[in-house]
């Protein structure tokens, strides 16, 4: 493990990917003694295992890139500048969360600052939107790189396979984060897809693919950071499917203990942060009292944002209709960033005429003009004559068309006259 991780990075950028891999961790233990206390009031949803994934994708991204984070990509929030207590109370459903007190869990986001997409729960369909984000930047000319993270369950729906097909057409600068933990609730990988890497997905839309070992942090940034300059490079939308394993179960109610014992045991022994502690000891870049700075540092921020989730205070009864729908201004002023001015993309000049051109078929006019002039195999070819002297237009079949008619009339006598017999 310590031999595939090369130091590319600084002693203090090894450091932070300590840092939130740690900090990650601290966040969902505290949220599990939250939960136990019945103080977390929607469900609660472990990464335990999978820290390196969302810390080490994420911490690749510059600051103006767009997040879009699942259940299970606590670390990238953090490391994108999401406070703990924000975490806290958002699951808290308090007043004082990013949405009021009007979600228990983690579908929440930040368009205007951090730019983070909140979660949808209908799994796959970030891949689109993040697709449209990523379009959106490019227009705008940011040279911005959209990011979503997805399970191997999730690259089983259509909308999977629909949105990385348009963003592969588009080209977009995005980049698919596969975490294939090996289950999908209860179902092991091996009985719903017959690969056994699932970047080869990528294979079916021309686009490029990585596998990486998402145990470990460096090798997962590194990857990362490599997909994302080629996303922003212009090369089109990446997929990095990073093996690891979800070493609890689906949330809290779920006991997982349709898990192989021996298969969880081999995985816990392959810790991402014992793993990484092990590496930083062994490259001299974390010592006994580094440590001992970091745990009191985490200690203390843990204890100061619960301590402010927990006394925040519970929505109050009057705003429960404010907020469930959008009424313009009064709930958010998110305006387009018009690059060119507003006439000039919408209607009329947007507008086009409504005629159509199929090659070999000639041209179609709209329901107002005259018989359009198609030829479909073998399909009369009608002429339509121009108006003349103000009178209406004319159809003209060509000579072979009325000899083709009377052909045809004399066979359908024929069909009758032996019908008839």
């Amino acid at each position: 493990m310590t031999k595939q991780m090369p130091r590319e990075l600084t002693r203090q950028q090894h450091l932070d990917l300590y840092y939130y891999m740690r900090l990650n961790r601290g966040v969902e233990d505290t949220m599990v003694k939250l939960f136990r206390q019945n103080k977390i009031v929607g469900g609660l949803y472990s990464s335990l295992g999978q820290e390196a994934i969302s810390v080490g994708t994420a911490y690749a991204l510059q600051k103006k890139d767009w997040i879009a984070p699942m259940i299970r990509n606590i670390g990238a929030l953090l490391v994108k500048g999401v406070p703990p207590r924000d975490i806290f109370m958002q699951h808290m459903a308090k007043y004082d969360s990013p949405t009021k007190g009007k979600d228990g869990t983690s579908h929440f986001g930040d368009l205007d600052n951090l730019h983070i997409v909140s979660p949808i729960s209908m799994l796959g369909d970030l891949i689109p939107v993040m697709t449209g984000v990523a379009m959106a930047g490019r227009y705008l000319g940011q040279k911005i790189v959209a990011m979503t993270w997805i399970g191997d369950g999730g690259s089983s729906t259509g909308v999977f396979h629909e949105g990385l097909n348009f963003a592969a057409t588009q080209k977009a600068p995005f980049v698919l984060i596969l975490e294939n933990n090996l289950w999908a609730y209860s179902t092991p990988v091996r009985r719903q897809v017959p690969l056994e890497n699932l970047a080869d997905r990528a294979k079916a839309y021309g686009i490029e693919s990585y596998i990486v070992d998402g145990n470990n942090v460096v090798a997962v940034y590194n990857t990362a950071r490599e997909a994302i300059e080629r996303a922003r490079a212009g090369e089109g939308p990446i997929l990095i499917e990073a093996k690891t394993f979800r070493r609890l179960g689906h949330a809290q109610h779920d006991p997982a203990e349709y898990v192989p014992k021996e298969m969880r045991a081999y995985w816990e022994a392959r810790d991402p942060i014992a793993l990484y502690e092990k590496f930083l000891t062994a490259e001299k870049l974390l010592d006994v009292a580094g440590r001992k700075e970091i745990d009191e540092k985490l200690d203390i921020l843990l204890a100061a944002e619960r301590e402010f989730a927990e006394n925040s205070p519970m929505p109050p009864a009057e705003l429960t209709e404010a907020g469930v729908y959008c009424t313009g201004d009064d709930c958010h002023e998110i305006r387009a960033k018009w690059e060119r001015s507003i006439s000039e993309v919408t209607p009329p000049k947007s507008s086009v005429k409504p005629v159509w051109t199929v090659p070999g078929f000639g041209s179609g006019k709209d329901s107002g003009g005259a018989n359009a002039p198609i030829h479909f195999g073998d399909t009369l070819v009608v002429k339509t004559m121009p108006a003349n002297n103000g009178r209406s237009s004319k159809t003209e079949a060509k000579p072979a068309a009325k000899g083709a008619l009377k052909k045809a009339k004399a066979a359908a006598a024929s069909a009758s006259r032996k019908a008839r017999r």
